[in-house]
């Protein structure tokens, strides 16, 4: 990873931390659970659940098009997160960590719509009794806490920019 410069390694760096972990876990939820079979984690609270989405977050779908749909958005999402991190200053330390888990988790739900019909696969399942939240993936976790992150990044940003005076007719 010569060349890349700080934010081409953190960036870089989390996407590929992201995208292994999630490739890994997925493999294994795929190889030691039974499909919609919750085993127990801790307690009732967390448990490893194997489900798989064809279709977006929260199980959005476009009927039988949802694996070609959300694909190309998490294509175009690739390159827009990656082009986002290119233009960051090398002053910027949180956006590309940020920017990369974001990469990172849309790189590994695509491979899970690349290599399977079946859809991504899901396995956390977080919740108590019959309250649960929807079951999700490192990919997810990555995506999430990079959006999260990057949402707070630009408040920031704005808050910064709006504080800045003003240039007032002459200078």
């Amino acid at each position: 990873m010569t060349g890349l410069g700080r934010n081409g390694r953190v960036f870089w760096g989390a996407a590929l931390s992201v995208l292994a972990l999630d490739i890994v876990t997925k493999y294994l939820a795929e190889q030691n659970l039974t499909l919609h079979v919750p085993q127990r984690v801790i307690g009732d609270v967390v448990r490893w659940t194997l489900a798989y989405n064809p279709g977006a977050a929260f199980s959005m779908s476009v009927g039988p098009w949802s694996r070609y749909v959300f694909g190309a958005f998490a294509a175009i999402a690739l390159y827009v997160l990656w082009n986002i991190n290119r233009s960051s200053g090398p002053e910027e330390r949180l956006k590309p960590l940020a920017l990369g888990l974001a990469w990172g988790g849309a790189a590994g739900n695509l491979y899970d719509r690349i290599r399977s019909a079946s859809g991504v696969v899901d396995f956390i399942d977080i919740g108590l009794g019959s309250v649960r939240y929807w079951t999700f993936n490192i990919a997810d976790s990555g995506v999430s806490v990079g959006a999260v992150m990057l949402g707070i990044i630009l408040l920031r940003e704005d808050r910064q920019q709006s504080q800045r005076p003003k240039p007032t007719a002459g200078d």
